[in-house]
């Protein structure tokens, strides 16, 4: 057998990678496959004959997402690369849910090795589970907090307010507008902790494109030339009942976010943010088992999220820029799971994808 049409695999080589439960591909330089073990056959369910030869990106839903990736290892941005999406089985008639990692190869008979794994349905639950706790116990804390601050600062503006009706000399009185503005300031943030778990959802029946064609708008309305805007939708999602007003802020603040990265950072390609939406099939979504899940994603190609937030990015009060008021992520989160759903994100430099996941249809 020959990979990349020149170098040998020994048959020793080939036996021992078949005996991996994980599937392992070999890539060329071109991102074509060249070797695909037996797991890999079986997962997805094509054989080695159908699969060797085809570009690699082709077995993903997402094929710009792992060709960014590709290309960022093969130039040597990272000697290894991990990425999460949806593989196409059986020659486009089912999807899976898999976590995939890209390895550089160094003096060897391919360039890249690609092995994939099934995300197991309860490790998703998992994860679910735990981001959703965090949110919660920080939510609580921080309506605690705001309703404890409430009465004194409402105390303060009065206070100001009085005084300023004391004083006769103008420039003292200037001195009173900025206690009253910034109370009212703190007011404003407050409101905002504590708002989402008091109010309840005014649904009606929508279909998720009003929604990014809204947000479209506005960004683009906002940044004019600054950003190239690209609309990628699939028109066979179906309508949803679901609270239009806060969908529409939760998607906006995750587009201004993307928005804001891009004009922060220096690139070397023009910024351009992707509004996309997609279906998945029998997705576990919050410990539910959902027949349809909508995906509603803004992806940039900005620096991506500092690895230092990536843990705390949907956190209250966390953010990575220095103007920003960290309630922008927190809100969109707390929103969409009003609706039964949840915002994942994927970041490294050059490609940030925030996924907004709704469900269609519990079963």
């Amino acid at each position: 057998m020959r990979v990349n049409g020149s170098f040998p695999v020994t048959l020793q080589d080939c036996k021992a990678l078949d005996l991996l439960a994980t599937t392992v591909c070999m890539l060329d330089q071109d991102g074509m496959i060249r070797w695909v073990n037996n797991a890999g056959q079986s997962l997805l369910k094509r054989s080695s004959r159908s699969l060797e030869g085809m570009a690699a990106k082709n077995l993903f839903e997402d094929d710009q997402a792992f060709e960014h990736a590709f290309e960022a290892i093969l130039h040597g941005e990272f000697s290894s690369f991990g990425l999460m999406g949806s593989l196409i089985q059986n020659q486009g008639q089912e999807k899976l849910l898999v976590s995939a990692t890209l390895q550089r190869l160094e003096q060897q008979a391919w360039s890249v090795i690609l092995e994939v794994r099934e995300i197991e349905q309860h490790t998703l639950a998992e994860r679910n589970e735990r981001l959703i706790k965090e949110l919660e116990i920080h939510q609580e804390t921080f309506r605690n907090l705001g309703h404890e601050v409430k009465n004194p600062l409402g105390g303060l503006r009065g206070a100001a307010q009085l005084l300023e009706m004391e004083l006769s000399d103008p420039a003292l009185q200037e001195y009173t507008r900025v206690i009253i503005a910034e109370a009212d300031r703190l007011q404003e943030l407050v409101d905002r902790l504590i708002r989402p778990g008091q109010s309840n959802l005014s649904l009606s029946l929508i279909n998720i494109h009003e929604v990014c064609e809204r947000v479209h708008a506005l960004l683009k309305a906002e940044y004019r030339e600054q950003i190239t805007i690209v609309r990628d939708y699939d028109a066979s999602v179906p309508d949803m009942k679901a609270d239009m007003a806060k969908l529409l802020q939760a998607y906006l603040n995750i587009g201004r976010n993307a928005a804001q990265s891009l004009l922060s950072g220096n690139l070397k390609n023009k910024p351009c943010i992707t509004l996309r939406t997609r279906v998945l099939n029998r997705h576990l979504l919050l410990n539910r088992m959902h027949r349809l899940v909508v995906v509603v994603s803004v992806i940039d190609n900005g620096p991506g999220v500092p690895e230092a937030l990536h843990d705390r990015v949907f956190h209250p009060l966390v953010t990575g820029r220095p103007d920003g008021t960290g309630l922008g992520l927190s809100l969109a989160q707390e929103y969409v799971r009003q609706h039964g759903g949840l915002i994942e994100f994927d970041s490294v430099p050059g490609r940030t994808e925030f996924r907004i996941l709704l469900p269609l249809d519990a079963t």
